[in-house]
């Protein structure tokens, strides 16, 4: 699973970054954030606003410390270290990655949320997808397992979709960040050589 997860961040991250250079991508990309912007109602604002909040950097630390604790008081060490460096390579690579490409987000017309930095790629996007990730790969053994996929799945779609139901960011910013922390926690994944160090106590 983890080679494919890895194929298929390349396979995201290569559209993501063809919509920065070519035309009729970069104008789709502006063009869906106009469409979601026509689609928008009170209740879906009041979501979208709230899972904004959700998966900024303070929940995610705040989530991925709970996480760590359950996991060491269970002496799961290996799944401390595990969750720790993919939550902050994701946390990491974000901001490297909006500093040296420095996209702007769409025009501030679209804004529902109040936003910080570059667009490229989607922080929440990333967030939501390394947790998602985390998870799904935490959960193989477990019975509990396709739950877990079908949850995170959900998780970061919602997000991403979001991001660009508010006005924050192109489609290519939110590809941008699920494929980066597909391609990020599936080597981390293969490099701790997680097939064989799983714990079958997780839940």
């Amino acid at each position: 699973m983890p080679y494919l997860l890895l194929f298929i961040g390349i396979i995201l991250f290569i559209i993501s970054v063809l919509a920065l250079s070519i035309q009729p991508l970069t104008a789709l990309d502006l063009a869906m954030v106009e469409y979601f912007s026509t689609l928008r109602t009170e209740p879906i604002d009041k979501l979208a606003i709230l899972l904004s909040a959700l998966g900024g950097m303070p929940f995610v630390l705040f989530l991925t410390t709970l996480w760590c604790f359950h996991r060491a008081w269970y002496k799961k060490y290996r799944d401390v270290v595990f969750i720790g460096l993919g939550v902050v390579g994701s946390i990491a690579s974000a901001w490297l990655l909006k500093f040296l490409i420095s996209r702007p987000r769409p025009p501030e017309m679209f804004h529902l949320v109040t936003s910080y930095g570059a667009s490229f790629p989607s922080a929440h996007s990333m967030y939501a997808a390394t947790l998602a990730c985390l998870a799904i790969f935490l959960s193989r053994p477990f019975p509990a397992h396709r739950y877990v996929v079908c949850i995170a799945l959900l998780w970061m779609l919602m997000m991403g979709i979001s991001r660009v139901y508010l006005g924050v960011h192109f489609p290519s910013d939110v590809l941008a960040g699920w494929s980066i922390s597909i391609i990020w926690i599936s080597l981390l994944y293969i490099l701790c050589g997680r097939y064989t160090q799983l714990n079958t106590n997780y839940f």
